[in-house]
């Protein structure tokens, strides 16, 4: 089951989205920049986003049930997969803006002041990106790590927008605010392309990361060693927080059920114990039963 303390971080991040799009938006009114109405911009769909990743994490806590008798952790990666777009969205919406601003220029206005606001909506977005990210990761919340990672783009991306208004406020050459607008959308849109690349994998069904399988094969070599087992038809998957491992374990043909139960019991506390949040499927076959190789090719 997904872990419950998860929506508290997104609502943090639904707090630290309207608290952005407040101070950016008095900024935009400022200064008629249109940098940072693209920063705004990015900002609502943070709001969005976080909404979302709320909403998906509140479905991947409910346990299985009938209809999805492996529970409902990949739920997280329909929201990872709307944030991107979502993120393509606001991109599109910028490229729009900067080049509505390069044909008709307006002189920018109160760029210290329109600063100063961007500054703290940007320091509320860096801590609370480096907090989601920390999380996701530590928890493996796909959906809590996608929005740090948006909130930290947020970050830079509101970097080069000051760092464009701070050569306008001294060349006056007014192309340079829409300019880094456009600079912006590529960014970002990079962002929401492997957010939606992230999610495609993990709805398809991808592999468990490499380090935690290379933690469960070792484990497996190890029996190998130490008892007269084999191994075969290994495979994994994850979904959102969850990862599967499904095998054959083959024993000793004169094993009674109880003997193969045992050590397979065994195995599965070891797997789990190395690689939390890992639901272990294990199929019994006798080692020396011609039969028992007929699968070996399927799933190898």
């Amino acid at each position: 089951m997904a872990d419950k303390s998860l929506g508290r971080y997104a609502w943090l991040s639904i707090v630290a989205a309207i608290a952005t799009i407040t101070l950016k938006t008095a900024a935009y009114l400022q200064t008629h920049s249109v940098g940072i109405l693209s920063d705004a911009l990015e900002s609502t769909v943070n709001l969005a986003a976080a909404v979302l990743a709320l909403w998906m994490i509140r479905v991947a806590e409910r346990p299985p049930d009938d209809d999805h008798e492996f529970g409902h952790n990949k739920a997280e990666y329909f929201s990872s997969a709307a944030e991107g777009i979502l993120i393509f969205v606001a991109a599109a919406g910028i490229v729009y803006s900067a080049l509505k601003r390069l044909i008709n220029p307006i002189p920018l206005e109160a760029l210290g002041l329109g600063v100063g606001i961007s500054l703290i909506a940007t320091g509320i977005n860096l801590i609370v990106g480096l907090i989601l990210i920390k999380v996701g990761k530590d928890k493996n919340s796909i959906v809590l790590e996608a929005d740090g990672h948006h909130l930290l783009t947020d970050v830079w991306t509101t970097m080069g927008i000051l760092m464009a208004l701070g050569l306008v406020a001294m060349t006056g050459w007014q192309p340079a605010d829409p300019i880094a607008a456009l600079v912006v959308s590529v960014g970002i849109a990079f962002t929401g392309f492997k957010l939606v690349r992230r999610s495609v994998l993990g709805l398809m069904d991808a592999s468990m990361p490499d380090p935690e399988s290379a933690k469960v094969r070792a484990i497996l070599d190890e029996y190998k060693q130490t008892h007269e087992v084999d191994f075969h038809a290994i495979r994994s998957r994850r979904a959102g927080q969850k990862n599967f491992v499904y095998f054959h374990l083959l024993v000793p043909d004169n094993w009674t059920v109880k003997e193969g139960h045992d050590l397979s019991h065994e195995i599965e506390e070891r797997v789990i114990e190395a690689v939390p949040e890992t639901a272990v499927f294990i199929h019994l076959e006798p080692l020396h039963d011609p039969a028992s190789q007929d699968d070996i090719e399927l799933f190898q």
